[in-house]
């Protein structure tokens, strides 16, 4: 994925979702190699091994060990997982619209926001404690929202910023009582490199050439 010419990354993103596109940009060459045409395009698997001078069984292993980074594990039951995503997707919804209220109403009054010092503007506090300051500071930086997707950080829901699926930083949120409690933006890159980032849904299979796929380990 990485290197490729930026027109193809904006299409690959739009097709696939931020947040795939980034899980994908961390899975090994053959690895990606063996996933992508078979669970995105639908290509069997022994048109992958002709292709890549694997076994099929070779090829056909590691999609599974790529499909496996790719989906993640959450740690939370499935019922919790998707209250917390419901959350977390109005989070940044209300922040594209520039909406004060549907902001203050996701998040929880004593929200705290932790940051990296290379994600806020310079001389910027890497802390903002209560909704009001939290609101504030994410309405300075509304435009990162559009480049902004859902995925499991570390097992839990929060969120990506990778404007062409390139990742800029992460966010890891925790919500208690059906409100953000708090969140982390991570974007040094010593840190971002141990997240364990994984997506929430893989898009419906379709016709090769066509945007894209769930794994069928049968093909």
């Amino acid at each position: 994925m990485a290197g490729g010419a930026p027109e193809d990354e904006a299409v690959l993103a739009e097709s696939v979702g931020l947040a795939l596109l980034v899980v994908l940009n961390e899975l090994g060459p053959a690895e990606r190699v063996a996933f992508v045409p078979h669970d995105l395009f639908g290509v069997p698997f022994d048109r992958i091994a002709a292709v890549t001078g694997r076994s099929r069984p070779a090829a056909k292993k590691l999609a599974t060990r790529a499909r496996a980074k790719v989906r993640g594990v959450p740690v939370l039951p499935g019922a919790e997982l998707e209250r917390h995503r419901q959350v977390v997707e109005a989070f940044p919804g209300a922040a594209r619209g520039g909406d004060l209220a549907a902001l203050l109403d996701v998040l929880a009054p004593d929200v705290v926001r932790r940051a990296d010092p290379v994600a806020v503007p310079p001389g910027g506090p890497v802390e903002l404690p209560g909704a009001r300051a939290v609101v504030e500071g994410t309405l300075l930086l509304r435009q990162r929202a559009r480049s902004t997707a859902l995925a499991l950080v570390d097992g839990t829901v929060g969120a990506v910023v990778a404007p062409r699926g390139r990742l800029v930083c992460a966010l890891r949120i925790t919500v208690a009582d059906g409100r953000v409690a708090s969140y982390e933006v991570v974007a040094e890159p010593e840190r971002c490199r141990p997240l364990g980032l994984a997506v929430l849904d893989l898009p419906p299979r379709t016709a090769p050439g066509h945007a894209l796929a769930a794994a069928h380990d049968g093909n």
